[in-house]
Formats: C-alpha cells, sequence, structure tokens
C-alpha cells in the first residue's frame, strides 16, 4: 500500500515536471506528458527508490533520479517529440524539477523506513518489547587444542 502511494506521489511529481518542462514552454500533447511521466515513474522507482536509495542515501539517489528522467526525454524524446530545441530544454527543465521533488520525497521515504523498522525491532514474538532488539543468535567456533604451545599447561603432569 505504501509503495502505491510512493509511486502515485512520483507520479504527479512526473506529470507537474513534463507538463512544465515540455507543454508549458514547447507544445506537447497529453499523451506525450503522461506516457514520459510513467516511464520515469517506473523506472526511478524501481532503481532509484528500491535499489539506490537503502544503500546509498538521498544524495546518489537523487543524482540517480535526475540522469534517469533526464536520460528519458533525451532518448524517448527523440522517437515523440518535434523539435530538437524541446528535446534538449524540456529534459533539462523536466529533470530539475523532479529532482527537487525527489528530495522531499526521498526525505519523506527515508523517515517513514526509520519509523518502521523502528517497530519491527521492537516487536518480538508477539509481545512488544520497547528500545530492546532480540534476536536468538548462536554461536558456535570450532578449534583443536595446539599442545606443545599451550602456555597454561602444566609441564609436570605429563
Amino acid at each position: 500500500m505504501k509503495s502505491l502511494m510512493i509511486m502515485l506521489l512520483k507520479l504527479v511529481v512526473c506529470l507537474i515536471a513534463f507538463t512544465v518542462g515540455l507543454d508549458l514552454f514547447f507544445r506537447a500533447t497529453i499523451t506525450e506528458i503522461v506516457s514520459f511521466s510513467i516511464l520515469v515513474t517506473i523506472v526511478s522507482y524501481l532503481i532509484g527508490d528500491r535499489i539506490l536509495l537503502p544503500i546509498f542515501g538521498n544524495a546518489t539517489a537523487t543524482i540517480i533520479d535526475f540522469f534517469i528522467a533526464y536520460g528519458v526525454v533525451w532518448l524517448f524524446g527523440g522517437l515523440v517529440l518535434n523539435s530538437y530545441l524541446q528535446i534538449a530544454w524540456g529534459s533539462v527543465i523536466s529533470a530539475v524539477i523532479i529532482t527537487v521533488g525527489e528530495v522531499f520525497l526521498h526525505y519523506y521515504l527515508l523517515s517513514n523506513a526509520e519509523r518502521l523498522r523502528l517497530e519491527q525491532s521492537t516487536r518480538w514474538n508477539g509481545d512488544h518489547v520497547r528500545g530492546t532488539e532480540q534476536k536468538m543468535t548462536y554461536m558456535m567456533e570450532f578449534a583443536e587444542e595446539n599442545e606443545e604451545n599451550n602456555p597454561y599447561k602444566d609441564k609436570n603432569n605429563e
């Protein structure tokens, strides 16, 4: 459910960004705006939010989101859009707006992930245990004693 909400927020940010970047300054159809928005939302969510954000954090995921938005418009804009100027400036303007929106979205994701992680760590075996993280771990060591180098061995009892 939270993934759907995050994707809808990303879609709204992308729709606003592509409307400003491609339609306000240049003439783009609604189908072009929606198709670019859906494509960037899916790719950015899968690569930026699900893979890179938990590993590298906000800064790296935001930079990657910028290049994803820029690359999608640059690559697929050549097939759909009419002018080179629209592709060049539309991709830059849209990518900057998406990047600004992604900063706030990533802060929201990271704060909620920390809260969810805390809730999961305080629940153990059906009972709430506040502030502790209880895990059942067992460690075992296999080794052989080296008799000739043992300093604690009594040399008189041999």
